[in-house]
């Protein structure tokens, strides 16, 4: 009963707010991709993106230690939780992120290099308990179908991130050893989401906003490709994809912004960041669509730069650091009328 208020309000801060450093990092990946377009700028915006990723980070890190050592059960509940569990793999994909933004800018370095390997095998190891899981005797079919919403591809096809960087730290084999168990996954674990629809209905409204996590795989499996010496064609193959989930996802924005902000809005930003940095990307080596890339590259800032303001408005007024409302099945039996 004496503990400070922002102690004991660390028991709310879940795996899922790493989100908001995936999302930072993408962006200042996404803008050092539009130096060739912008110059020095665009630099100095991905610096400034990357310190606030690696400070957000920081305080993530420290508050997640302190709930595990006072709020045991609560972590315990999240582990074990059909949904929340995917999230514990936005940890270690963080950490790559961020070691890649510190790659993108400065170059080889001994920490980059320790943090890249720490976040690279904690993907792998989580994978595989995710898929250990899957085939655990006694599991039943509805915690099963709860567990496919798009938030799945995090740990699946979170593999996949270690190739942005692996490269230039002297790990190409490893990288592409990671980027197949990604390329084998992704299309699994679509089918599961698509087939959860058809079994028991959409996700619950709440987790609406995970539904653009669709876009990541397509548009990190080209960029982490690109690293890794894919042919151009299927770059362009898999930047239409991207766009077909995204306009897919798109249709989804009015029934999110219908409900009360909340952590899984931050779904949205890694999945735009990436789509936006293979925008860019491609209207630099293609020479074409460079307004069009650069437009949507300032869309998706705005838009996260929102989720960040909205972030500390319902933070300061205590909205944000609160329990979540128990998942539901389906979305159907979740949904207000």
């Amino acid at each position: 009963m004496n503990e400070r208020p922002w102690a004991a309000s660390t028991e709310h801060v879940g795996f899922a707010w790493f989100a908001m450093v995936m999302g930072l990092c993408g962006l200042s990946l996404a803008w050092a991709r539009a130096a060739d377009l912008l110059g020095a700028v665009a630099l100095q915006v991905s610096k400034g993106l990357g310190w606030l990723a690696g400070g957000v980070l920081l305080l993530l890190l420290w508050a997640t230690v302190w709930r595990c050592v006072h709020f045991a059960q609560a972590v315990l509940v999240d582990l074990r939780h059909p949904v929340r569990q995917v999230f514990v793999a936005a940890v270690p994909s963080s950490l790559v992120l961020l070691a890649t933004v510190w790659v993108t800018h400065r170059g080889y370095s001994l920490w980059a290099d320790a943090l890249w390997m720490l976040g690279a095998s904690g993907l792998l190891l989580i994978t595989v308990a995710v898929m250990w899981r899957w085939l655990q005797h006694g599991l039943s079919p509805e915690h099963f179908w709860q567990g496919m919403t798009p938030a799945v591809f995090i740990p699946v096809v979170g593999n996949v991130l270690p190739a942005l960087a692996g490269v230039t730290l002297g790990h190409p084999v490893w990288a592409a050893a990671q980027y197949g168990v990604a390329a084998l996954l992704w299309p699994v674990a679509l089918v599961l989401v698509l087939v959860r629809i058809g079994v028991v209905g959409l996700w619950p409204a709440r987790m609406l906003p995970t539904t653009f996590i669709t876009m990541a795989p397509p548009s990190v499996l080209a960029l982490s490709g690109q690293q890794l010496g894919v042919p151009e064609v299927m770059m362009h193959m898999l930047w239409g994809l991207a766009l077909f989930f995204s306009l897919v996802s798109l249709t989804m924005l009015r029934r999110c912004l219908q409900q009360p902000f909340g952590m899984p809005f931050w779904g949205m930003s890694f999945p735009l960041a990436a789509s936006a940095a293979l925008s860019v990307h491609l209207a630099v080596s293609q020479g074409m669509g460079q307004l069009a890339a650069l437009g949507w590259l300032l869309t998706v800032s705005g838009a996260i730069g929102v989720l960040l303001l909205a972030t500390c408005r319902d933070g300061l007024q205590g909205r944000l650091l609160v329990p979540e409302p128990p998942v539901q099945l389906a979305a159907r039996s979740s949904e207000a009328p």
